[in-house]
């Protein structure tokens, strides 16, 4: 039939490929996960790429069944790539809208301290310490850049950081 539909655009063949694989490329992505609409719209998405591309299909290579489906798997991929997409852009949509909040002077002031309490407490540690701490927490860089940097191992790197917050946390704490 999918012959039929490529050599002529038969389309009383692919009303009887529609009629026998659409329900079934449903349930199949109905038990994916999908809901019963969305399967039901990727199932006539499939259908319609048969119908476009039946030329494509090759029975030497696969089935019938395995072609439609895999083309079924794909689009549902597809569309929860694109969902994804979406998602991930209302997300940052909504957090660029969000208005920025007006700090108090009193928020402002304390966080000015702790800045100042945080800066002197890093100029109490070793050369090593603070630096390893300024280009991790301050400039962010990843540990094993900051190895590299210094010509130094990643676990002397991991060692210094650990050390100099331990140390940190003692000096700060009051």
């Amino acid at each position: 039939m999918i012959g039929r539909v490529a050599a002529h655009g038969d389309r009383g063949a692919f009303k009887l490929l529609f009629e026998h694989f659409a329900p079934r490329v449903k349930g199949f992505l109905v038990k994916t996960g999908m809901s019963a609409d969305a399967a039901e719209e990727i199932a006539q998405m499939t259908l319609l790429t048969v119908w476009r591309k039946a030329a494509q299909f090759d029975p030497a290579s696969a089935g019938a069944a395995a072609w439609i489906f895999t083309i079924a798997r794909n689009l549902r991929i597809d569309s929860a790539r694109a969902a994804a997409r979406r998602a991930k852009a209302a997300v940052n949509a909504e957090r660029d809208e969000t208005p920025e909040v007006a700090l108090s002077p009193e928020t402002m002031m304390s966080r000015s301290d702790d800045v100042s309490r945080v800066s002197a407490a890093i100029q109490q540690l070793s050369d090593e310490q603070s630096t390893v701490i300024r280009m991790s927490f301050i400039e962010e860089h990843p540990h094993g850049e900051i190895a590299e940097r210094l010509g130094i191992p990643l676990g002397t790197v991991k060692s210094r950081i650990r050390l100099a917050m331990a140390r940190l946390k003692d000096l700060l704490d009051d």
